[in-house]
């Protein structure tokens, strides 16, 4: 299944179970929008990475993004504490975590915190942790500061979102114990 398909499938699920979830998220980013962004991180986005931002760019309206907060996304979705990050928040979150070397700490490249090639596209409000998609191969991978960065986790983006309608399918169907839907919502418990 491809990344599209995939996503089109967690779309599905959350304007079937959790409308209101599914209503207010944005449309799709532009070429230029990727284009713009991949000058700014000097790095190529993966084909993956931009079929999905080309389905959904996750960014908050302009007049939502809370500065104080190093990430802002759409609270709730995919989990609680967490969210999917838009291009802009994609750039900063990178622009961040980015380090001259290429890799933090510099005296670790074989098993690094954070590589230049992990473009981050979950995380909680502060940048702590998240998941990252790898520019080199595709594969999904975790992060959490100060702890064991975690790669190869999904082998792709597809697979990804694949557990993701899983998630979707289990809290729809009452099976996971820490979310259900309420008035179309997340409830987290």
């Amino acid at each position: 299944m491809s990344v599209v398909d995939s996503w089109s499938r967690v779309m599905s699920l959350l304007e079937q179970h959790a409308p209101a979830e599914h209503a207010v998220l944005p449309g799709p980013a532009t070429e230029q929008m990727l284009a713009t962004a991949e000058e700014r991180m000097r790095i190529p986005l993966p084909q993956d990475l931009r079929a999905w931002l080309l389905q959904n760019n996750l960014d908050l309206p302009e007049e939502d993004v809370d500065e104080d907060v190093q990430c802002c996304g759409y609270d709730g979705f995919p989990d609680e504490g967490s969210f999917y990050l838009g291009i802009r928040a994609m750039e900063r979150l990178y622009a961040n975590r980015y380090m001259p070397g290429g890799f933090d700490p510099p005296d670790r490249p074989d098993n690094p915190f954070w590589r230049n090639e992990w473009i981050p596209f979950l995380s909680d409000q502060d940048g702590w942790m998240g998941k990252f998609i790898d520019a080199r191969d595709g594969r999904i991978g975790r992060w959490f500061v100060g702890d064991i960065t975690i790669t190869g986790e999904y082998e792709s983006l597809a697979h990804y979102f694949d557990s993701v309608a899983e998630k979707l399918t289990k809290i729809a169907d009452g099976d996971y114990p820490v979310c259900k839907i309420v008035e179309g919502r997340f409830l987290w418990l």
